[in-house]
C-alpha cells in the first residue's frame, strides 16, 4: 500500500483553491459488498461470476498543476488501497453515466466525460467462486463538487484525495490503473493545452 501523500489538498469547492482541513478517520475494517450469484463452467472448476463496472480519471486544473481525484477502499481481503473511483451500473446505465455517477458518489467531484479510456480485464478468486471483471475507463474534466465520501451509498470509499498528475502512478496499488493513467497522459494535450506551470504533460 502506498502511503497518502500528506500534501493531498481537500475539501474545497471547485474551482477555488483548497483550505486545509482534519482528514476523515479511516474505518479500521472494510465494509462487505454483496456477491453477485456465480455461475458454472469456469476451466478451474470454480463457478464464475462476471462483474462489470466504470469509472475513470476526474481531472482538475489548479494553480497551474493537474490533479487527479484517487479514492482508498478495502479490498475484499481487507487490506486498504488507492484507486480510481468505480463501480457496477445501476438500472438502465450505460458506462458512460455509470462513470460519471460512481466518480461524483465516491470523490464528491462531478465531471464531465472527455473521452473513452478503454476497459482492463482481471480475474480473481472470493470464497468458492471466480471472478472475471471488467472495467470501462473514461477521462473526465472535473466541472464542481468538493471532495467528500459522504455520497458513497455503498460506503466503499474510505478516503479521497487530490493527487498531482505527476505523483498519481505512485499513489495507485494497481499496476493495470497505472496504465490507464498512462493513456490519459497521451491525450490530455487535447484537453487541457500545456502551459508553463507545473505539473503538466
Amino acid at each position: 500500500m502506498t502511503a497518502p501523500d500528506p500534501s493531498s489538498r481537500r475539501g474545497a469547492p471547485l474551482p477555488s483553491a483548497l483550505g486545509a482541513v482534519r482528514r476523515r478517520p479511516i474505518p479500521q475494517k472494510p465494509v462487505p459488498s454483496p456477491a453477485p450469484a456465480p455461475r458454472s463452467g469456469s476451466a478451474s472448476g470454480l463457478p464464475t461470476v462476471e462483474e462489470v463496472s466504470a469509472g475513470g480519471i476526474v481531472i482538475r486544473e489548479h494553480e497551474g498543476t493537474l490533479e487527479v481525484a484517487v479514492i482508498a477502499r478495502y479490498n475484499r481481503g481487507g487490506r486498504l488501497e488507492w484507486c480510481l473511483p468505480k463501480g457496477h451500473p445501476e438500472g438502465a446505465e450505460d458506462h458512460r453515466q455509470a462513470a460519471v455517477r460512481e466518480v461524483e458518489e465516491e470523490t464528491g467531484i462531478a465531471g464531465h466525460i472527455l473521452e473513452p479510456l478503454g476497459s482492463i480485464d482481471y480475474w480473481f478468486t472470493v470464497s468458492r467462486h471466480r471472478v472475471h471483471k471488467t472495467v470501462h475507463h473514461f477521462l473526465l474534466r472535473a466541472t464542481g463538487g468538493e471532495l467528500t465520501t459522504e455520497n458513497d451509498p455503498d460506503h466503499e470509499a474510505v478516503d479521497v484525495a487530490w493527487v498531482r498528475l505527476e505523483d498519481v502512478a505512485r499513489r495507485l496499488s494497481f499496476a493495470n490503473e497505472r496504465r490507464i493513467v498512462d493513456l490519459a497522459r497521451q491525450v490530455l494535450h487535447h484537453h487541457f493545452p500545456p502551459t508553463s506551470g507545473p505539473g503538466r504533460p
